[in-house]
């Protein structure tokens, strides 16, 4: 199994980053689109893929954890090291802090989860009328819904910054970072 070294990063590595990074801004895109549009028909689809994600997410860390954090393509000022990690650290824990999240609003709201039409968990309907749907627990579909909310526009500003630094690094550094997130060897 290839690894990441300093010089090119392992295809593992490269596949999950890009997976969840696209995966994320679509989910946020579409989160926003429903959201501001009232569009409830892609509630379904967005739960499906969100509830997906988490075990792409899961693998993501697991993969980290057992590879490390990969090495700085260059030497840079300790403001710009400590602003990428809080940036990293905050993309990394909001992929499942996302998911989660959006679950708890979801499932302990009683509106359940099918997964493409795999129930997943059942809808918790009211007895006395079977359309109405029940929370399980309110508070903590509440907690789950405002995680979801405020944690999604934390999300899009960390994804900004690291975008920024991203083409930073290409443009203005010339370094390699971008070139190994994109599968290539750098030079040492």
């Amino acid at each position: 199994m290839q690894y990441d070294s300093h010089t090119k990063f392992a295809t593992t590595t490269v596949f999950l980053h890009w997976l969840v990074g696209l995966t994320i801004i679509g989910m946020l895109a579409t989160g926003i689109y429903m959201v501001e549009n009232g569009v409830y028909t892609l509630y379904p689809w967005h739960k499906a893929i969100g509830f997906l994600l988490l075990f792409v997410a899961l693998t993501r860390v697991v993969w980290r954890m057992k590879n490390g954090w990969p090495s700085a393509a260059a030497n840079y000022k300790p403001l710009e090291h400590k602003l990428a990690t809080v940036v990293h650290w905050v993309l990394i824990l909001s992929t499942l802090l996302m998911p989660i999240s959006g679950l708890m609003a979801s499932v302990l709201g009683g509106h359940g989860l099918s997964v493409f039409g795999v129930e997943v968990f059942a809808p918790n309907f009211s007895v006395d009328d079977p359309e109405k749907t029940l929370p399980i627990n309110y508070e903590l579909s509440k907690a789950g819904a405002a995680i979801h909310f405020y944690l999604g526009y934390t999300v899009i500003v960390a994804l900004l910054l690291h975008i920024a630094g991203a083409l930073k690094h290409h443009l203005v550094d010339k370094d390699g970072t971008l070139k190994r997130m994109l599968g290539k060897t750098i030079s040492e």
